[in-house]
């Protein structure tokens, strides 16, 4: 692909790894796009945040497709993952370490298939306390690692599908379809919760954003092998 191309715009389907940061996928990138087609100027930008421990699709606009970045951000997305029952954490995933246990002994494979059923359709959700939304102009996690306290509001967001596709306790594995703006940290700790227990989530893989697959994407060291290639055939 040329500098003008990336330049007129693209939509680059890209496989975020374990531990990056979207931001930091992004940047690299740019850094990539500036070192190997001379793109000093380039506009480049996600359409949507992955923390950094979960993986997955991750969609990122060049030039003038930078525009499409809200109308991307607002299509369904799907997930697949894992919850860890019978425990919490502040985080409401790895992150953080457990805070707190809760008894299992109740919890069977009908009550867990059953309390799906509870999240389906449009919901109330909080956002995690280790969540990059401002309150009071201060990101959430800022304020939950210094220690204070805030007011959450709840949000609605809708879950499409939610299946559950493996059961083997404390693991229970997930795939959900959901609106923008749906944390499915959130959701791994109101599911414990509804099972009258806890959970945190332990892992998480972005798989799908509207008609976009994780199975069209390119790892970041795929993409930037290509960009050396094609400036050593320049």
């Amino acid at each position: 692909m040329t500098a003008e191309e990336y330049l007129e715009g693209q939509v680059l389907l890209l496989d975020k790894p374990l531990t990056w940061s979207s931001f930091q996928l992004v940047n690299k990138l740019k850094w990539s796009l500036k070192k190997y087609k001379g793109l000093n100027k380039l506009k480049i930008g996600h359409a949507g945040t992955l923390d950094p421990l979960a993986t997955g699709l991750l969609i990122v606009c060049t030039g003038k497709f930078t525009k499409r970045i809200e109308e991307l951000q607002g299509m369904p997305k799907e997930y697949t993952g894992t919850f860890t029952i019978g425990a919490t954490t502040p985080s409401y995933d790895l992150e953080t370490e457990v805070d707190q246990v809760f008894p299992v002994d109740h919890i069977k494979e009908e009550l867990i298939l059953d309390t799906t059923r509870q999240f389906m359709g449009e919901i109330d959700q909080k956002p995690p306390v280790f969540s990059a939304i401002k309150k009071d102009g201060v990101r959430l996690y800022e304020h939950a690692r210094k220690g204070t306290e805030v007011e959450i509001a709840s949000r609605k967001t809708t879950i499409y599908e939610f299946e559950i596709t493996r059961v083997a306790l404390p693991e229970v594995d997930f795939r959900v379809v959901c609106s923008k703006g749906t944390y499915i940290r959130s959701l791994a700790y109101d599911f414990g919760t509804a099972l009258g227990s806890g959970a945190h989530l332990s892992s998480l893989r972005r798989t799908k954003i509207g008609d976009f697959l994780v199975t069209e994407a390119k790892s970041v060291e795929d993409f930037v092998n290509e960009l050396k290639d094609s400036e050593s055939l320049l």
